[in-house]
């Protein structure tokens, strides 16, 4: 064995015994899936809009997001900001609101329908 040899086995022996193996839980059963997501999508005045209906409501919007599978609309009227998620319910299909969030300028969560009530105001 050559010193070149030996210095890189001296090196790597303290860095082998990290490497421990993954021990298996006895007993595990892995649980059975859910029910899918669409099981809790909140019910609500604009859950299956889509962004034309938002928009008629609203006005412009203040964020349009879109991403590959995802289009994020932010409205905001300086008393609330509401951000709806619309989602392609299939492949072709028009993008619909399957999630709102909606909060304070402060960044509080508000009831979203109150803060579509009060977008609606103006």
């Amino acid at each position: 064995m050559n010193f070149r040899s030996f210095v890189t086995a001296a090196l790597c022996l303290p860095l082998a015994a990290c490497g421990g193996g993954v021990v298996p839980r006895t007993g595990y059963t892995p649980s059975p899936a859910g029910p899918p997501a669409s099981a809790f999508m909140k019910q609500g005045p604009l859950m299956g809009s889509d962004a034309r209906a938002l928009t008629q409501m609203f006005g412009q919007p203040r964020l349009d997001i879109r991403e590959t599978t995802v289009r994020k609309l932010q409205f905001a009227n300086g008393r609330c900001i509401l951000d709806a998620y619309l989602y392609a319910p299939a492949r072709g299909k028009e993008p619909v609101v399957t999630h709102v969030d909606a909060r304070s300028p402060a960044g509080t969560d508000v009831d979203p329908a109150a803060c579509a009530t009060a977008l609606q105001a103006k």
